[in-house]
């Protein structure tokens, strides 16, 4: 019995057992002599199916789970008959239970409660579950290589004979070195776009400006990607590059992180845009029935008021940076170097993390587990970058609200 076959009877349950329960409060309920209901005959049914549902489910992914350590439980058999014997026997015992005074209402906000609790906490687990997953293969791999050669090696040339150079020092300024130029680009232009749809544009033309810079954000990165590689590459190097000497490639630095500025403008101006909005706006009447001008007010009430925010606004944008992948690849190359020319060509940490893990790889090779080190590498740094960002703008909504 497949899973989806064991989904589809476990719906096939719950919705019998909304019905039945539907019904069994009505005729309770219509009984010569009874107690009125405490619960609506809807929240009787409800409870029933959902009860049904949830204890049927719950056995299925618990039977799934467990299977990983003990096969056995992962029979078909046993985890498609424990899952509908569960449902059903849920079924019978809150259906058992309809009386005037069951609390039909209670018990099925209590089942909604829990369900609210478990989506809440998915990505409290989902974190921890990436995060656990790398640490194991990432010691894996330093069982195998110097965690010294690792992370303070200037060299990286992996190689499967077994004499693999794998410091990460290059990637790792690959990837600052293209976020540095994306955010030069996407800050700016980003945070006077703010200003201006907040400060000076209409109502009119705001509704027709930011709808099209937020269209940059639905732009898949691979789009992106081709545009560095057939436009942006070629003129810098046609126009720039070649003419001062710097360099001769379309794949460059300069070319990945200008596309993945403009990648990121929305982000930018998404952001700003809101903070700037949430200053209260008695500040900004304040200085404006002081005498100073639109400008003067931008300068030294909104943009000091709104600071912490856009700075939060700003390290977000600074975690996506770093963790592009489709523009890198095909706007900056793939060779890994420490340069401080930004028109040669280098790579990221992302990069080589699906350049290792792509083709006929052995999962026991260093060269293979090293970019599980690369990755936890890659999720520490995000992951604080995140954390920095939401602690500023928790700060930043505390002072104001």
């Amino acid at each position: 019995m497949s899973g989806g076959q064991i989904l589809l009877i476990l719906v096939a349950l719950a919705v019998a057992g909304y019905l039945a329960g539907r019904w069994r409060a009505v005729a309770t309920a219509g009984a010569a002599g009874a107690a009125p209901l405490h619960s609506r005959t809807g929240h009787h049914g409800l409870a029933v199916g959902l009860a049904a549902f949830l204890a049927g489910l719950g056995t299925f992914v618990i039977l799934n789970l467990l299977a990983v350590a003990l096969p056995p439980l992962g029979a078909p058999w046993l985890v498609g008959g424990g899952s509908i014997l569960l449902a059903a026997a849920a079924f019978v015992v809150v259906y058992a239970r309809i009386s005037p005074r069951f609390r039909a209402r209670n018990l099925f906000e209590a089942m909604v409660l829990g369900l609210l609790a478990l989506a809440a906490s998915i990505a409290i687990f989902t974190t921890v579950a990436i995060a656990l997953s790398m640490l194991f293969e990432t010691a894996r791999f330093f069982n195998q290589y110097s965690w010294r050669d690792f992370f303070f090696g200037t060299v990286w040339s992996p190689a499967f004979q077994g004499t693999s150079q794998l410091g990460m020092l290059p990637l790792l300024w690959g990837t600052l070195y293209v976020s540095f130029i994306a955010l030069a680009v996407a800050v700016p232009v980003g945070l006077l776009i703010a200003i201006y749809l907040t400060q000076y544009a209409t109502p009119r033309l705001r509704k027709t400006i930011k709808p099209a810079v937020e269209i940059l954000a639905g732009i898949p990165s691979i789009v992106y990607g081709l545009f560095a590689l057939v436009t942006v590459g070629p003129i810098l190097r046609d126009w720039i590059a070649q003419p001062t000497g710097l360099g001769s490639s379309a794949a460059s630095v300069a070319t990945a992180g200008l596309v993945m500025g403009i990648m990121l403008i929305p982000y930018v101006s998404s952001l700003s845009d809101d903070i700037i909005n949430a200053v209260p706006r008695s500040m900004t009447e304040g200085s404006l029935g002081l005498g100073a001008t639109r400008s003067e007010t931008i300068k030294r009430v909104i943009i000091p008021a709104a600071l912490p925010g856009i700075v939060g606004a700003f390290l977000l944008a600074a975690s996506r940076a770093i963790g592009e992948t489709m523009i890198v690849v095909l706007g900056a190359g793939a060779a890994a170097r420490l340069s401080m020319n930004p028109f040669e060509a280098m790579t990221t940490v992302t990069v080589k993390i699906v350049s290792q893990l792509t083709g006929d790889t052995d999962f026991n090779s260093p060269e293979t587990l090293v970019a599980f080190a690369l990755g936890i590498t890659l999720f520490v740094l995000t992951l604080a970058m995140n954390v920095l960002a939401l602690f500023i703008v928790r700060r930043y909504r505390e002072q104001y609200e």
